[in-house]
């Protein structure tokens, strides 16, 4: 039923930083499917690279304070060592990542690895109670990345209130428009072979993409995602567990596409953090 966004997006680490060399140079147009590059317009969401069942995963979180990083508690099922984190706008333009491997995949990244790569560095701590996608009235797949030293030079990202995505009119969900942030795979064709638009890794950047609401759970916010319009679009692999912005605020994180999801052009769930069960463990962490 759900294409996951987090196992996708290490298929797309592990396998396509090979094959995105014959098209990097291809054009930036859209991110994810029909965004934006984000540039400096949300310096707060940060890449995520961890290690998970042998695999190195890409996911996408937002400062909430200088030592806290949300993110989605999906992005860290089974994962080992330390997380790498940053904050630039754009990574890496072509291969290779540069983000370097870690010496052993089963034990994921060392400190030294990262003090030596010069990226900040910190422990995923999940949502106690995350369902692992089998309860939609307990979802709760939210997480934070403990930094091990504090942010100084980015403005952490504010929260929207309790309860801010229930004041929406059914009526007008459709018509809102929410912002999803993150370090999603570009939809496009390739340069050579079938032209067939496919997730690309490369560039890796930081892209925005605006959404019109569909549904409200008292856990979920999902948006539509078959959009024709060149002005909306959808998140992608890598996007999990980065932002999703109302009226400036952080309401949600990426959580999951329903559907296949092979354009990243399906319905779209995400983790509301505008509600008691996240914001009262969020509060543990002096968020």
């Amino acid at each position: 039923m759900r294409s996951l966004l987090r196992r996708r997006a290490a298929v797309v680490l592990t396998a396509l930083v090979a094959a995105s060399a014959a098209v990097a140079g291809a054009p930036s147009a859209g991110a994810s499917t029909n965004g934006t590059a984000d540039g400096a317009e949300h310096p707060a969401t940060g890449l995520l690279v961890l290690y998970s069942e042998g695999l190195r995963v890409r996911c996408s979180g937002t400062l909430v304070t200088p030592t806290v990083v949300l993110s989605a508690a999906h992005c860290f099922d089974d994962a080992v060592g330390e997380v790498a984190v940053t904050f630039d706008s754009v990574v890496a333009e072509a291969p290779p990542l540069p983000i370097p491997a870690a010496a052993d995949p089963a034990t994921g990244y060392t400190d030294a690895e990262l003090d030596t790569a010069g990226l900040r560095r910190g422990t995923s701590v999940s949502h106690p109670q995350y369902s692992h996608f089998t309860d939609l009235s307990a979802w709760n797949d939210v997480a934070v990345v403990l930094l091990d030293e504090p942010v100084t030079a980015i403005a952490p990202a504010r929260l929207a209130p309790l309860g801010t995505l229930d004041t929406i009119v059914k009526s007008q969900l459709s018509s809102t428009v929410f912002r999803a942030v993150g370090y999603g795979a570009e939809v496009r064709k390739p340069l050579v072979g079938p032209q067939k638009a496919t997730p690309m890794t490369f560039p890796l950047l930081r892209r925005h993409v605006d959404m019109p609401g569909q549904k409200l759970t008292p856990q979920v916010l999902q948006t539509n995602g078959t959009s024709n319009s060149d002005e909306l679009g959808e998140t992608c692999v890598g996007d999990s567990g980065g932002p999703v912005y109302l009226d400036g605020a952080v309401t949600a994180v990426t959580s999951y596409s329903n559907g296949s999801g092979d354009k990243c052009r399906s319905v779209q769930g995400f983790q509301r953090v505008d509600i008691a069960a996240a914001r009262s463990w969020l509060a543990w962490f002096g968020v």
